[in-house]
């Protein structure tokens, strides 16, 4: 597995497990959690979900996924905008606790920027830092503007990723936020790297993964393992597809493949709005 390294230290898996929509169906349970699991076996270890997900549904399914292997695994989560004050951050990170059933959370998102100020969304970081509810904090959705008005907040170097919508479709972020990140050394994480399935349909990728004798979601995946400083989390709740997924490690790409797909998928010619879904 390849691994990345955030500002703390810590080495995390490259490729994750995004959670976004598990939980929500039971006929689906057992799957799902089997198909975490088998993440966790191939490595995939760093799995991401939101207390919005499913209202606490994914979080509780990944509580389940994960028990009695707590130790092999990197747990994100992420606290909603309206939580991030110092007192709601409390009462929802210890929500969130509960439903996951773990004692610390390894990584603790600001799910998109909202009306509370940066500063006191730091400070209520640093307090369940300080309780030893969370290990490390970041943030996800920020554009340049923001990533560069939180880095002048005091505590505000201590973010350890921007969680933003990357992928072959979406390259915006080149422009202008991954080089912010790269020149404070703070990684990037890549959601919905496959455009929730969207892309995988696209004749180009479909034509470039036959060519190459890959999938296309292959294809995509290994476009973003190619960066040093990008971890993706495509999500899924069949095994099977997870173990394709899993496939795009062993399949580097070189780089006349990588200048292939700039033309079939050009990078920003200039400054574009962040994309979310």
């Amino acid at each position: 597995m390849k691994r990345i390294t955030l500002p703390c230290g810590a080495s995390v898996p490259a490729l994750g497990q995004g959670a976004w929509h598990l939980g929500e169906d039971p006929a689906r349970r057992d799957e799902e959690i089997a198909t975490i699991r088998r993440g966790i076996d191939l490595g995939m270890a760093l799995i991401d979900t939101a207390e919005m997900y499913g209202d606490g549904k994914s979080e509780l399914l990944v509580g389940e996924a994960i028990e009695g292997r707590r130790d092999e695994v990197f747990i994100v989560t992420k606290v909603y905008p309206h939580n991030a004050s110092r007192r709601a951050m409390r009462t929802a990170c210890d929500g969130s606790l509960q439903r996951l059933r773990i004692d610390v959370i390894d990584l603790y998102l600001l799910h998109w920027p909202g009306a509370v100020a940066l500063d006191e969304t730091v400070a209520a970081f640093e307090a369940l830092q300080k309780d030893g509810k969370i290990r490390q904090w970041g943030v996800s959705n920020f554009d340049t503007r923001l990533m560069r008005s939180l880095l002048t907040v005091p505590g505000g170097k201590a973010v350890q990723t921007d969680q933003v919508l990357y992928n072959l479709a979406n390259r915006g972020v080149e422009w202008d936020l991954l080089p912010l990140l790269r020149q404070h050394r703070i990684p990037a994480m890549a959601y919905s790297p496959l455009e929730q399935g969207k892309l995988l349909k696209t004749r180009a990728l479909t034509v470039f993964a036959k060519k190459h004798e890959m999938t296309p979601a292959q294809v995509a995946i290994a476009w973003l393992l190619a960066h040093e400083d990008v971890i993706a989390i495509p999500k899924t709740g069949n095994r099977k597809r997870l173990e394709e997924n899993a496939g795009a490690l062993a399949r580097r790409l070189t780089p006349p493949h990588l200048g292939e797909l700039d033309d079939l998928f050009p990078p920003p010619a200039g400054p574009t709005p962040l994309a979310m879904i």
